[in-house]
């Protein structure tokens, strides 16, 4: 692979990756608990645009302007529904009473696709489809093109979302303090359960990605929650900029330690790396935002 498909490859799979870890630590900023579901959200999504496929005929723009729109869609109205039936009523119990509850959730979804799909492995077309574009100096396929602009977008989306509306400010507000903001008049329930359906759509998007660069089968789920932990760990608990850090030193040296050594040491690789960190440096790249992880 030459060094600028390589770069390519990188950055297109650092930012599906990005997307996945950016809902993991929204949910725990709220919660304050490890949201288990999340890997099982991104294969989710993957599936959800397979059975889109299955009922709608494939087309040149079906992808990205009909697939894309309805998992985003799907996906957020099962966030409000995971955020409603498994957090809520837990809301007041303490971080692993919530993490097993996720955990429960993350079952229901694995085997609930196993029933429905089946254990073999599915794919999706690329977003787009088609030759390379040729660029000044080099070329970038359609695929990677569309999946950098995508996922660039919802990471800018949510990026405003968080840090220019009123309901970034409350999420905010409530990930401090949801005693106070309640108290200042806060609508904390739907606060909360919006950041669960803006974790679960940032996920399903990531998985329609994934399902075209990696075949999912509905075991795939704890691979990327773990993906996302060690995005987290990486950049610092709690730092939703740094998980995107974290998400995109996983994908540079998933990629190009795949390409120099071969997909199995470059996983070593990674967990080394991870445990290295932790001995110099416990708290990630910019630091813990919280001193305690659940």
């Amino acid at each position: 692979m030459d060094p600028a498909s390589l770069i390519a490859a990188a950055l297109s799979l650092a930012a599906a990756y990005s997307l996945v870890a950016l809902g993991f630590v929204l949910v725990l900023s709220m919660t304050g608990a490890v949201n288990f579901a999340q890997g099982d959200l991104v294969v989710a999504g993957g599936f959800m645009a397979v059975a889109v496929l299955a009922i709608i005929p494939d087309g040149p723009w079906m992808m990205p302007l009909v697939v894309l729109p309805l998992t985003l869609l799907v996906m957020a109205v099962g966030g409000v529904a995971f955020g409603a039936l498994a957090y809520l009523p837990l809301a007041r119990r303490s971080a692993p009473t919530i993490f097993l509850a996720s955990i429960a959730v993350a079952m229901m979804i694995q085997n609930g696709l196993l029933g429905l799909f089946g254990p073999a492995p599915r794919s999706t077309p690329p977003l787009l489809s088609g030759g390379p574009v040729d660029l000044p100096g080099f070329s970038l396929d359609r695929q990677t093109l569309a999946v950098l602009v995508v996922a660039g977008g919802l990471l800018l989306a949510a990026g405003l979302i968080l840090t220019r509306t009123r309901f970034g400010l409350r999420l905010r507000a409530v990930a401090e303090d949801s005693d106070m903001a309640a108290a200042m008049g806060v609508p904390v329930a739907v606060v909360r359960l919006a950041t669960f359906a803006l974790a679960a759509a940032l996920a399903g998007a990531a998985g329609l990605m994934l399902a075209h660069q990696f075949f999912l089968t509905p075991a795939d789920g704890a691979g990327f929650m773990l993906k996302a932990y060690i995005a987290a760990t990486l950049g610092g608990w709690g730092r939703l900029s740094g998980a995107i850090m974290g998400a995109c030193v996983i994908a540079l040296l998933e990629t190009a330690g795949a390409a120099l050594l071969g997909f199995v040491a470059a996983e070593a690789l990674l967990y080394g790396l991870v445990i290295v960190l932790l001995v110099v440096r416990p708290g990630g790249l910019l630091g813990e935002k919280s001193g305690e992880r659940p």
